[in-house]
Formats: C-alpha cells, sequence, structure tokens
C-alpha cells in the first residue's frame, strides 16, 4: 500500500472496496450510484460519495460519471489491499499462513550478488537469518496467479533488514521471509529467504530468493526450470 494510500482510506474506505469487488468491480466496471451505496452502507448519501472519492484519490478505484451514476472499477492496487484484508482473517481463523508462489527460474541482471555481498546487508543477514548468503539470487519469473497471490504475504510477519549507510550513499531496507524451494521432481531446500526492498510493488513477477548455497547448483536448475516457493512465518 502506497504512503498517499495509508493515510486516506481506512476500513470505512475497505468496506465500500468489498462492496465493489462483490458486485464485481475486481473483473471489470460496474455501474454504481451513491444513493443505493448509500442505502447498503447505512449512511448519508454525501458519506458514500466521500469514500468513493478517497479510493480514487489513493488509486484504489478508477470511475467514470455517466448521467445516472458511475463506472468503477477497482484497480490492482484496491485488489491488494483486499486480498491483504482477507489474508488477516484467513490468519485469525485458520492459523499460520503460509503462500505457494510458483514460476519458472531465469538469469538476474547481477545486482543481487553486488547488494548481498555489502557488508552493512551482510552483517544483517548472519545475525537475523542465521547464515551467510551465498552471494547471488535464485530469480523466479511468476505466473500470474502467484502475481495476485503474492499480496498474501502481507499477512506474514517478515525479516526486517534495516537501511544503512556508509561515505559514499545511503542504502535502503528490504524484507525477507522464510522460504522453501521445491523443485517439478519434488526435491526441496528449505533454508532460504525471498527478498525484496521495503515497501515496493515495483516488478512483482519477480521473485528473488537468498540462501547459504547457490540455489541452482543445490537443486540443478537451469533457466526456465520450474519451482515453487512456499514462503511461510518464520
Amino acid at each position: 500500500m502506497s504512503e498517499t494510500a495509508s493515510y486516506a482510506v481506512g476500513h470505512d474506505e475497505l468496506a465500500v472496496a468489498k462492496l465493489l469487488a462483490l458486485d464485481g468491480a475486481i473483473d471489470g466496471e460496474v455501474k454504481v450510484s451513491c444513493s443505493g451505496l448509500a442505502g447498503r452502507l447505512d449512511a448519508s448519501t454525501q458519506t458514500a460519495s466521500r469514500r468513493l472519492q478517497r479510493l480514487e484519490d489513493a488509486g484504489y478505484i478508477t470511475r467514470e460519471t455517466v448521467s445516472d451514476g458511475q463506472w468503477v472499477q477497482l484497480t490492482d492496487e484496491g485488489e491488494r489491499a483486499l486480498r491483504a484484508e482477507y489474508e488477516d482473517y484467513r490468519r485469525v481463523f485458520e492459523g499460520e499462513t503460509s503462500v505457494e508462489l510458483s514460476g519458472v527460474v531465469t538469469s538476474g541482471m547481477g545486482e543481487g550478488r553486488h547488494y548481498i555481498s555489502l557488508p552493512g546487508y551482510m552483517r544483517q543477514f548472519e545475525e537475523k537469518l542465521g547464515y551467510e548468503p551465498f552471494l547471488g539470487t535464485l530469480n523466479v519469473e511468476l505466473d500470474d496467479e502467484s502475481v495476485r497471490r503474492r499480496t498474501a504475504m502481507s499477512a506474514i510477519e517478515p525479516v526486517h533488514i534495516d537501511g544503512w549507510e556508509d561515505e559514499d550513499r545511503t542504502y535502503g531496507p528490504a524484507v525477507c521471509y522464510p522460504a522453501t524451494v521445491e523443485t517439478a521432481d519434488g526435491t526441496t531446500y528449505e533454508n532460504a529467504h525471498t527478498i525484496a526492498p521495503e515497501r515496493t510493488h515495483h516488478d512483482e513477477d519477480q521473485l528473488e530468493v537468498i540462501a547459504p548455497d547457490k540455489l541452482r547448483d543445490a537443486l540443478d536448475l537451469g533457466d526456465d526450470a520450474e519451482v515453487t516457493v512456499d514462503v511461510r512465518e518464520q
């Protein structure tokens, strides 16, 4: 969720987003009226209009006003917010959360090797993850369903890697999640973690995994090999 959205959208607005989703606004545009929405919310028309405006300002919906109402659709950001709510409730009623993500191995740009090797990060990996990672990441291009499912990771408490700085520049914080990597033939590697910059939704189809060993060698993986990454609570 973006910083702007976090100020604009609360539980009341998410209740509106839920009603829109139930009407089909995740799959396409739905027609709504503020008066009709107000009746479902047991609120005034002005309140319903204000909540829609906040959802739009936060980037959770798009809408187009017409003579007899407005066409509204949830954005990817809005869907992410609802999925996060869903995972919170699932965690309440079902207990421990895990998220299964599938995709294929791809070649990275080599940036992971550089950043992992930096002392400000490496020191924290050893302290917080319990190992010194191999200098490089396993890059996984997620399938479409896993890109959508990835938002469920927000219900899992991550391992926070703090930002730091040296004489030349400042390095941002990151988050890691404990993970198990499984190949198509059922071979598994358990002591791994996903890693990503904190507070980013960029390149959500790309997942990076670190481990004490070079995962390509440990699991005999080449480009386009199918893998499943099971992200779980620590």
